[in-house]
């Protein structure tokens, strides 16, 4: 469930959206689009692969519409200036698509790719640049593949995005109908040569807390794993990490540091070191029994070491264990405060060494698809502090309500009033 770093807030600023849609269309019949889920890239690879299933055998005509930009907003924010036309005879980029089509919604792009360099891999031969004028004017042999490419222009500071792109199909449309006068068969592709809007898509990467809309958070660091041949099987992250060597000494933050990564695994156990620098270094021992009561395997965190200059400190763990197929998230473990990690017996210097993660997570087993987190186990409890108190307070204030309306019901009125036009009413009184 969990990517590295498990249950944070999305990214408000992550990854910029680099895809554009891309429309194809025959007169002969197409290979059906590949299924995708809703959101899917189609990568450049599938595309390769999918244009090389539609241009496998004989020979074709390419016609490759590209727009200067083209995103898919473009298709819905104009008021669908890609629809057909009042002249019934004029074909218009929707009505093509009624015939043999498939639809791309996003497919990647960066700088470096071109779908021309693929037509032209698949085809054997170079695009050629054609105005659609001059289409009357050329003639076609069927018997050799053709790779004819128009360009159409985007939105200018001189004219609106909605008369531009009335324009381009007005184009595509006349280029249409002049193949089809020519009794010539067809493939044609529409795209964009780069995205015209670059939107931040959110990101599941990013670091706890809170942010500003104008604060970007900063990048998310992978993290450290032992790989064996069989794949990784112990990982770590922390956001930050401090130690210090004394109990009034100064804190030395590794958290910008990258450490060296080596361990060892087996079926029980898993051994994590991180060695920052010559004199510090990190050991995450973890292991993994079958407990009948609860009939599962559990995974547990045995130990940390922390060394430095040759002289260990050994701390045991308290509370950090989970199921073998989950991982073990907490927000802060730290050896002095609210610890998580306790100091060993054995350890003389454990007592006035201090360690300091916060947001930290590890799983020495089960690894989601061998790179990412599983779901996490985190050490938070379900009764809070502040959940504590706002029971108490509304136990306190429903006492006080019921004693109320308790005293309300034992109120009683008087058998008899006292009259003032009539005898008053006298009270014997007895000595």
């Amino acid at each position: 469930m969990s990517v590295y770093p498990s249950a944070r807030p999305p990214q408000l600023f992550g990854a910029l959206e680099t895809h554009v849609p891309l429309l194809i269309w025959s007169t002969n019949s197409l290979p059906p689009a590949p299924s995708s889920t809703a959101g899917h890239i189609t990568s450049q690879s599938e595309l390769r692969s999918y244009l090389g299933s539609a241009l496998s055998s004989g020979t074709h005509t390419v016609l490759l519409f590209l727009q200067e930009k083209l995103s898919r907003d473009d298709f819905t924010v104009y008021g669908g200036v890609y629809g057909n036309k009042e002249d019934s005879a004029f074909k218009s980029l929707e009505s093509a698509l009624r015939s043999e089509s498939a639809v791309f919604p996003a497919v990647e792009w960066s700088s470096s790719s071109s779908v021309a360099s693929i037509l032209e891999e698949k085809l054997g031969v170079s695009p050629l640049l054609l105005a659609p004028d001059a289409l009357d004017e050329l003639k076609l042999d069927s018997a050799v593949n053709h790779l004819l490419l128009v360009s159409l222009p985007y939105c200018s500071q001189g004219r609106s995005c909605r008369e531009v792109l009335r324009s381009n199909d007005e184009v595509i449309g006349r280029v249409l109908k002049t193949l089809e006068a020519k009794s010539l068969p067809y493939t044609a592709i529409f795209t964009g040569l780069q995205p015209s809007r670059l939107i931040s898509e959110p990101s599941l990467s990013a670091a706890p807390g809170r942010s500003l809309l104008q604060a970007p958070t900063p990048d998310v660091r992978p993290p450290f794993m032992y790989n064996t041949s069989s794949g990784p099987c112990i990982m770590l992250w922390y956001q930050s990490l401090r130690v210090s060597f004394s109990q009034s000494g100064a804190w030395v933050d590794l958290t910008s540091l990258t450490p060296s990564v080596t361990g060892s695994c087996n079926t029980t156990n898993s051994v994590l070191i991180l060695t920052y620098n010559q004199s510090i270094s990190l050991r995450f021992s973890m292991s993994q029994r079958f407990y009948p009561v609860s009939a599962r395997r559990w995974s547990s965190l045995d130990s940390v070491q922390l060394r430095q200059n040759g002289v260990t400190a050994s701390f045991s763990s308290r509370s950090i264990y989970t199921p073998a197929e989950y991982s073990f998230h907490c927000q802060s473990v730290t050896s002095f405060r609210d610890a998580l990690l306790i100091p060993t017996s054995s350890s003389n210097n454990a007592s006035n060494w201090r360690l300091n993660f916060v947001d930290f997570q590890i799983q020495g087993s089960g690894l989601n698809n061998g790179t990412n987190f599983s779901y996490a186990s985190d050490c938070a409890g379900f009764f809070t502090a502040g959940i504590w108190m706002g029971l108490l307070t509304s136990l306190l204030m429903l006492f006080i309500f019921v004693y109320g309306l308790h005293m309300i019901l034992q109120l009683n009125t008087m058998d008899r009033f006292d009259d003032p036009k009539g005898p008053c009413i006298s009270v014997p009184q007895t000595e």
